[in-house]
C-alpha cells in the first residue's frame, strides 16, 4: 500500500495526462474542421466530430480529477472520490452522443445524398498531423498506465481495464480509438479518391461512429460498476491482510472487505483478534487507534475494525 505522497503524485500525473490530451484534441479538432470544410469528406467530418467530442470530454475529466481529490468532511465521510466516476460518465455519454451518433448519422446521410469531395492532399496532411498529436497523447497515457501496471505486476491493458482511475482509462481508450479512427478515415478518403465513389468515405464515417459507440459503452459500464460499489482484487485483499498482521497487537484476521470509493481510494472493513485479553475500554481505544493509523495509508479513505469471535477461522 502506498503513502499519501505517492497518491498525490499519481493524481498530478493523471491531471497532466488529461491536460495534454485536451490540448492535442483541441488543435486536432480545429484542423479537422477546416479540412472537412475544404474537402467535403464524410470521414473527415466524422473525425472532426470525434475530436470536438474528445476535447469536450477532457473538460469533464478535468472536473472529475479536481473534484474527486477534495478531502472528506462531515457530510461526506467517504470523501468525494466517486465524483470521478460521475463526471467520467458524463464524458462517456458525450463521446457517444457528440462523437458516435453524429458520425453515424452523417455517414448515412452521405450514402443517400453524397456531396462532391476534393482537395484530398489537405485531408491527408491533417490526418498525418493528427496522428502525430494523438500519438503523443496516447504515449503519455500508456506511460502512466504501464508505470502503475509494473508496480502491480500485471499487464498494462489489464490494469487500464480494471483500474479505479476513470480519467486514465478514458484518455487511454479515447486516444487509442482516435488512432484507429484516423486509419479508418484515411482508408475511406483514399478509396474515395481512387474509385471516385463517395460510398467508401461514407462507410468510413459510419465505421468511426461505431468504434466510438463501442468505446463509449465500455466506459459507461466501467463507471457504472465503480459507482454501485466495485470490490478490490483478491491480491489487494491479501496485501491488506498482510498490512494488518504486521501490527504486533493483531493475532489474526478473520474477515476483510475492500471497496473502491474513488480513484485509488478504498473503504476497509476487517474483523481481527487482538493479542491477549483486554478490558472493554482498552479494546475500544486500540481499535480506534488502528483505524486512524490505517487511514493514514494513502489508499485507505476509511477503516472500520471489529473483533473476531473465537470460532471464526483466520484468513
Amino acid at each position: 500500500m502506498k503513502q499519501h505522497g505517492e497518491t498525490a503524485e499519481q493524481g498530478s500525473e493523471s491531471t497532466f495526462t488529461v491536460v495534454l490530451a485536451f490540448a492535442a484534441n483541441l488543435l486536432i479538432a480545429v484542423a479537422k474542421s477546416f479540412a472537412a470544410a475544404f474537402t467535403g469528406s464524410a470521414s473527415m467530418v466524422a473525425e472532426a466530430a470525434h475530436s470536438w467530442a474528445d476535447a469536450g470530454n477532457e473538460v469533464f475529466l478535468l472536473v472529475a480529477d479536481r473534484r474527486s481529490q477534495r478531502p472528506r468532511d462531515v457530510r461526506h465521510p467517504m470523501g468525494y472520490g466517486r465524483e470521478a466516476y460521475i463526471w467520467s460518465m458524463f464524458a462517456a455519454f458525450g463521446l457517444f452522443t457528440a462523437g458516435a451518433v453524429v458520425s453515424i448519422m452523417h455517414g448515412v446521410q452521405e450514402l443517400f445524398n453524397p456531396e462532391p469531395a476534393g482537395d484530398f492532399l489537405i485531408a491527408y496532411l491533417v490526418l498525418a498531423v493528427s496522428f502525430i498529436l494523438e500519438g503523443i497523447s496516447f504515449t503519455q497515457a500508456y506511460r502512466q498506465a504501464r508505470k502503475t501496471a509494473r508496480l502491480m505486476q500485471i499487464p498494462t491493458l489489464e490494469h487500464v481495464a480494471n483500474s479505479s482511475n476513470p480519467t486514465l482509462r478514458a484518455v487511454f481508450a479515447e486516444d487509442a480509438a482516435a488512432l484507429i479512427g484516423l486509419l479508418l478515415a484515411f482508408l475511406g478518403i483514399l478509396l474515395h479518391q481512387i474509385t471516385g465513389s463517395p460510398i467508401p468515405d461514407a462507410i468510413g464515417s459510419i465505421a468511426v461512429g461505431v468504434l466510438l459507440g463501442v468505446i463509449a459503452v465500455v466506459l459507461i459500464d466501467r463507471n457504472r460498476r465503480f459507482l454501485v460499489g466495485q470490490s478490490a482484487s483478491r491480491e489487494a485483499e491479501e496485501l491488506a491482510v498482510e498490512l494488518l498482521l504486521k501490527r504486533p497487537e493483531i493475532d489474526r484476521v478473520t474477515y476483510i472487505h475492500l471497496e473502491f470509493v474513488g480513484p485509488s481510494k478504498l473503504y476497509l472493513v476487517a474483523a481481527v483478534d487482538l493479542q491477549g485479553n483486554r478490558n472493554e475500554d482498552d479494546v475500544a481505544l486500540k481499535l480506534r487507534q488502528l483505524e486512524r493509523e490505517l487511514e493514514n495509508v494513502g489508499y485507505i479513505e476509511e477503516a472500520v475494525i471489529t473483533l473476531s469471535t473465537k470460532e471464526e477461522p483466520a484468513l
